[in-house]
């Protein structure tokens, strides 16, 4: 246990075993893929969530071991609520291989700022920011209009503004999550001032978004949403954003890739990824393995 009293051998939270539309989800937990010829960086992972209400959950032991094995030898740990951001601390201080994202999650600021509580959990966030040097990250952060109605998008610009400023003081990496909210994300950003060093999580945009966001030098991070069938837009950005400005990521135990789209996500799946990008890029997954590599340690400040 911690020093904030905090248990990393156990989940914060777990995922819905039903999804969306009322369908039970596969749980089936994928085989390991054929290895990576080169190692890689997981840019965003939840290992703190749990795949069912049951307890399936792969330990972070167990996480860290699966992935090594197929060449992903380094993760970054996002909290995206106060638990979950005191978890990551907590696992990156014990673990070699991870450092540590801190947020609160745009769905989390509408929620908070009623019950008059988002200043409070902003300045816990910004505690748990300089706890540790394992703290690389101040994300995810950022605007969801999918799940927040308008009637909530006041508090997640607030928060959002916030958590750009704490990012730019303490020096730390911005990591943005982005749904339905490209042209906003672009106009806060520009208003408060770009971090040094900011990455876009799960990127969902268009070509023109993908340029924009690489005009304010912004790592584009690639999760398993690339390797769908209907995600052609999504790959045409890809093409066109600059080998240096590529990330991969799992969002895991979220967005799993093809062929096991559906099934438990974890980062030892992220070659599948890995090489639906290479093609896609037509270069060889060596190369695109040694460029994730190095512009991992540049989006989060050095290796780990």
């Amino acid at each position: 246990m911690g020093a904030d009293g905090v248990e990393v051998e156990r989940p914060t939270r777990e995922r819905a075993a039903v999804s969306e539309d009322g369908r039970s989800r596969d749980r089936t937990r994928p085989a390991v893929p054929d290895p990576l010829p080169m190692s890689v960086v997981d840019a965003h992972c939840h290992l703190d969530i749990a795949d069912g209400e049951d307890g399936a959950w792969l330990s972070p032991a167990e996480a860290i071991k699966l992935a090594a094995s197929v060449g992903v030898t380094r993760i970054v740990q996002v909290g995206c609520d106060l638990p979950g951001s005191a978890w990551a601390v907590e696992a990156a201080t014990q673990y070699p291989n991870l450092i540590a994202g801190v947020s609160l999650h745009p769905n989390e600021a509408p929620k908070l700022k009623a019950a008059g509580e988002l200043d409070s959990a902003l300045a816990e966030i910004e505690r748990l920011a300089q706890s540790s040097p394992k703290v690389r990250v101040i994300g995810e952060t950022g605007l969801d209009y999918f799940r927040t109605g308008e009637d909530g998008r006041a508090a997640q610009h607030e928060s959002f503004a916030a958590h750009i400023e704490m990012a730019k003081r303490l020096g730390k990496t911005l990591m943005i999550h982005d749904r339905d909210a490209h042209d906003d994300i672009l106009k806060i950003l520009d208003r408060e001032g770009v971090p040094d060093r900011l990455v876009m999580h799960c990127f969902s945009g268009d070509t023109e978004f993908a340029r924009e966001c690489v005009n304010r030098g912004a790592f584009l991070s690639f999760a398993g949403v690339v390797t769908f069938k209907n995600a052609n837009s999504l790959r045409n950005a890809l093409a066109v954003t600059p080998l240096d400005h590529v990330l991969v990521e799992t969002d895991a135990p979220y967005l799993t890739p093809s062929p096991h789209r559906g099934q438990p996500n974890a980062s030892y799946l992220i070659p599948h990824t890995v090489r639906k990008m290479a093609g896609t890029l037509n270069i060889s997954v060596a190369e695109l393995c040694d460029a994730l590599n190095k512009n991992a340690d540049r989006a989060f400040g050095g290796t780990w």
